[in-house]
């Protein structure tokens, strides 16, 4: 016998009988563990158990019988005539179709898992690589899961005695006719596979759509649809046919349009050197000089009018960084013209109390008594001005958050 198994082993084909056998093997062993975590919550743990290494005894006693089967070692009379009657009993539909369904079982695991080996969640800056290759992850994983399900349809089906080739036909005469009826699905899939072909947005993206109806930032992006989560965590599911225009704040660069009004009669130079120390000291500063990717422009002033004068500077800056580096910027430039006695316009209300006279009376505490109420967090009832530490050293450091379009004014 083992002359008769030396010889065998030295043929080609019997390795890959070997192969094949064992693969079938372990396809069918993951099969029967899928059934078992299935009826976990009906029984015990114990009965499981056994369960589970029983399975596995009989997946390796059988593929062991096939494998002697295939080696051709008839000088083991128990285990070849057993792997005789596992082959015959495979080639009946039923074994067929318990075949197909374990190794699609097989494929799409492997599907999942491979596309998690190569695109692992990270925290890595955002970029366009980044982008584009959770995009393509997921329309890659959801289209092979597709032809997994289609091929194993069709080879189930036809290890039931079922024609396939006359099946097919009759679904492509259905398909044409269902094809007039559904013209915005066809629209959707081609409007997808140029987004994903010239790379217009991806997964992670910052967008709006048709013009400021929905904006929000890119969950999901496949050949039908995409899904943008919204400020407030609404989700909205798009149609990819129903786009006409996208606005991507987040490609390759972004800017923050950095504008400060001050009074009419405040002083225009001394504003303007506040806004460019600013400008220039948050660019150079260790937290945030990363963000920017050229110097600041400064403007000058932008708009007259009655209610004060608009100065502005321009920030290239890394894109999606654009929001926390503009928060940063206002919560200097406001402290920045407390500091120079450059006043900043605020809204302004006429109150009319009638012919009836009025009676006011000021107390210089705020309440009675010579009291103050001291916010939560302040160690101070008085109020101090600000230094230039302080400045530039904020108590709470902005959020990458984006803003709502409405803010965007």
């Amino acid at each position: 016998m083992l002359e008769t198994l030396t010889f065998q082993l030295q043929k080609p084909q019997v390795w890959l009988g070997l192969a094949l056998t064992l693969m079938v093997a372990y396809a069918l062993y993951r099969f029967g563990r899928v059934l078992l975590r299935h009826l976990e919550p009906y029984m015990s743990h114990r009965l499981l158990a056994g369960l589970r290494w029983l399975w596995l005894l009989l997946i390796s006693l059988g593929w062991l019988a096939n494998a002697t089967n295939v080696v051709y070692l008839p000088d083991v009379p128990v285990l070849f005539e057993l792997g005789q009657d596992i082959r015959s009993w495979f080639r009946h539909s039923a074994g067929q179709t318990l075949v197909i369904l374990a190794l699609a079982l097989i494929a799409w695991n492997l599907v999942g898992a491979l596309s998690g080996r190569i695109v692992q969640d990270s925290n890595d800056e955002f970029n366009r690589r980044t982008v584009r290759v959770q995009t393509l992850k997921g329309v890659v994983d959801s289209t092979l899961k597709v032809v997994i399900v289609i091929v194993g349809l069709i080879a189930g089906l036809q290890s039931l005695g079922v024609n396939a080739t006359s099946l097919l036909a009759g679904v492509s005469v259905l398909g044409i006719a269902v094809g007039f009826g559904a013209q915005s699905l066809v629209k959707d899939v081609f409007t997808g596979f140029f987004i994903l072909l010239e790379d217009q947005y991806g997964v992670g993206d910052v967008i709006t759509v048709n013009t400021g109806l929905l904006s929000g930032n890119v969950e999901k992006l496949n050949l039908r649809m995409t899904a943008l989560r919204g400020l407030d965590g609404t989700v909205h599911i798009i149609p990819n046919g129903q786009i006409a225009t996208v606005s991507v704040s987040s490609k390759d660069w972004s800017r923050v349009v950095a504008t400060v009004d001050v009074t009419a009669s405040a002083n225009i130079n001394d504003a303007l050197r506040v806004l460019e120390a600013v400008s220039r000291e948050l660019a150079a500063d260790e937290e945030w000089k990363g963000y920017f990717l050229e110097d600041p422009d400064i403007q000058g002033v932008t708009q007259l009018a009655p209610d004060g004068v608009t100065l502005r500077a321009l920030f290239k800056v890394q894109p999606k960084s654009q929001y926390a580096v503009g928060r940063e910027f206002n919560r200097r430039i406001k402290i920045a013209m407390d500091q120079a006695g450059i006043e900043i316009p605020s809204s302004q209300r006429n109150l009319n109390f009638g012919a009836l006279p009025v009676e006011i009376r000021l107390d210089h505490d705020g309440q009675p008594g010579g009291t103050r109420t001291v916010a939560p967090g302040l160690t101070s009832s008085a109020p101090t001005p600000l230094t230039e530490h302080e400045r530039t050293q904020a108590p709470v450091k902005p959020s990458l958050t984006r803003d709502p379009e409405t803010d965007k004014a």
